[in-house]
């Protein structure tokens, strides 16, 4: 079996700091190839593979934003088009533009869905809804107008993330700088439980940062900017708690399992799939408000950091992904067959 995965070309694969499908994308490859799987990687020519790398775009437009974004977007899922028959199986990490192409060759592509960005986009999937193969990432995030072949949670390197056993005196907001992902909400809470505040990853919302948290940053309130895999760990495994109240439907929550990796609980508000991701009580606290954030705080010593990594282990491992994204390539082969 050859597969070709199409990973984004936002970031590389994977990325420095921040580029959560470009990561998915090189956790499946990578774990694909440890399992025999024959894989080409389509991504940046910049990119760390030990699949076979196929590149037309030199780095990432968000790496190099001299770039028109939609012309590399065109060269690079293109690029892979013209060479699908070369393949059993595409699958593709990069939203819906690649769904264009899916009627005009025979190679079947798989769709994993990383969330929809705006509901506008919905009708590129409901118009190749038929003929496709979707798979989302978590049950939340499911539309009701698609059909879905299956979901199949996001996994982690378990070996990337270092059990911390002993928690310093801090909290942590580690996410996109953004109204969705509730940093001045996490603020909100440290300050209520007169605990430090660490929040680290890039600003997306300019705007927000600048007039909602820059005039709040002090000595218990710290901005530490983006986080490499290194200052993610030791900040992760460091915190008291992660702090996540996010202000959308989340599909999915990487900062989530990361933190549960390190032995660190999380606290959530209780929107998208954070049930999925949290089992209440047991690795962290599923709340629906700043004050409900701040109770669960005087019982988070009561979690068991130990648990919290395993269970992390069991339900989010890459190895077990790239077992069920296999299954699902010889179900999509078979059923064509």
């Amino acid at each position: 079996m050859k597969i070709a995965v199409l990973a984004p070309i936002a970031w590389r694969t994977p990325p420095v700091n921040y580029g959560p499908w470009e990561q998915m994308a090189s956790n499946l490859t990578e774990n694909l190839v440890k399992l025999g799987v024959d894989v080409t990687l389509f991504a940046s020519a910049d990119a760390i593979t030990n699949a076979k790398l196929n590149a037309v775009i030199k780095e990432g437009y968000e790496t190099n934003k001299t770039q028109d974004a939609k012309v590399l977007e065109c060269l690079h899922i293109s690029n892979l088009m013209e060479q699908s028959s070369e393949f059993d199986i595409i699958h593709n990490h990069f939203d819906f533009l690649p769904l264009t192409y899916s009627r005009l060759i025979k190679t079947p592509i798989i769709t994993t869905i990383h969330g929809f960005s705006s509901g506008r986009i919905v009708p590129v999937y409901q118009k190749y809804n038929p003929t496709s193969h979707y798979v989302s990432i978590s049950n939340a995030d499911r539309h009701p107008s698609l059909d879905y072949l299956a979901t199949v949670y996001n996994g982690l390197n378990v070996e990337d993330f270092s059990f911390t056993a002993n928690a310093e005196d801090y909290l942590l907001f580690f996410g996109r700088i953004h109204p969705d992902k509730g940093t001045l909400e996490a603020i909100q809470i440290a300050i209520k439980a007169n605990k430090k505040l660490i929040i680290a990853g890039i600003i997306q919302d300019g705007g927000y940062f600048q007039e909602k948290i820059k005039p709040l940053l002090n000595q218990q309130i710290e901005f530490v900017g983006a986080a490499n895999p290194t200052q993610r760990n030791k900040l992760l495994g460091n915190a008291v708690a992660l702090l996540h109240p996010i202000n959308f439907e989340e599909p999915f929550g990487l900062s989530v399992v990361e933190s549960m990796l390190c032995g660190t609980p999380v606290i959530a508000f209780n929107k998208g799939s954070m049930p999925e991701l949290i089992q209440n009580n047991i690795n962290g606290f599923l709340v629906n408000n700043v004050d409900e954030a701040v109770l669960a705080l005087t019982k988070i010593n009561k979690i068991d950091r130990n648990v919290c990594r395993q269970t992390a282990i069991d339900k989010f491992s890459a190895v077990n992904m790239a077992k069920q994204y296999l299954q699902l390539y010889h179900k999509v082969l078979d059923k064509r067959t």
